[in-house]
């Protein structure tokens, strides 16, 4: 990328950030490189965070939300976001099986996340004007007409991250090196895949 963004620190970036990444060194114990990086536009580092927490309350359960976060993440190719939800999903428990076939982008084995996985590519992938048989999939796993909502909340919010850390060329910090991700690479001449989307990498 020929454009190179600035790294801040506290001491160099704009004054209306700084409230921000002070908040979030004292979550994380750092300051993430994406989060430096979004610094330089005050507006958009605000917009992620509050729409984040805004998340956060929906409507989705913590585990529904990694879900569809991760889901977005693989699909925009955004390392960061998919190593840093792969985190929250370990330290939350959740099975491994789980956590691989997210970060392959492969079906769910539980039925209601599978329901919620495909959905939320479909609001991607038709930009909202979902196919009537990924309603009724949705729908019939128990899901409502606000969960569809707190969906495309979710969507617009990691949307805007993961573009926001492709454009920035954000790199992984070093805790979360365990977690590390890649695309898939191009299928080759005889369609075989010589990396698994879901393998994490190992330090």
């Amino acid at each position: 990328m020929s454009t190179a963004f600035l790294h801040h620190r506290s001491e160099t970036a704009p004054p209306a950030s700084r409230a921000t990444m002070a908040a979030i060194e004292q979550k994380f114990g750092y300051v993430p490189a994406a989060v430096a990086l979004m610094a330089e536009s005050p507006e958009l580092l605000s917009a992620f965070t509050r729409a984040g927490a805004l998340f956060e309350r929906s409507s989705l359960d913590e585990l529904e939300r990694e879900v569809l976060v991760l889901t977005i993440a693989t699909r925009n190719e955004c390392h960061v976001c998919v190593a840093l939800h792969t985190a929250a999903l370990t330290r939350m428990g959740a099975p491994g099986n789980l956590v691989d076939a997210l970060r392959a982008g492969r079906p769910l084995t539980d039925p209601r996340l599978e329901a919620l996985r495909t959905f939320t590519l479909a609001v991607i992938d038709s930009a909202g004007a979902v196919p009537a048989d990924r309603w009724a999939t949705f729908t019939a796993a128990g899901f409502t007409t606000r969960h569809a909502l707190d969906v495309v909340l979710g969507v617009g919010t990691f949307t805007l991250s993961t573009l926001a850390n492709r454009l920035t060329g954000a790199e992984l910090d070093p805790p979360l090196a365990s977690f590390a991700w890649h695309p898939a690479p191009a299928p080759t001449p005889t369609g075989r895949m010589s990396h698994s989307v879901g393998q994490i990498d190992a330090v």
